[in-house]
């Protein structure tokens, strides 16, 4: 079994709308942060997908 890491990323988790799009910086293992542009189809699909795994 893996051991639990703190994350350790390079800021915190945020979310922006940045033009048309919007931009989610995510932190991860090892330092650094994911960013990924979505538009707003796609945030609500991730909205939906994540609810189903949280249970909201």
């Amino acid at each position: 079994m893996a051991a639990m890491k703190p994350r350790t990323g390079d800021g915190p988790m945020e979310v922006t709308k940045e033009g048309r799009g919007i931009v989610m910086r995510m932190p991860v293992d090892g330092g650094g942060r994911l960013v990924v542009e979505l538009n707003a189809a796609e945030a609500s699909s991730l909205l939906e997908c994540l609810k189903g795994v949280v249970g909201e």
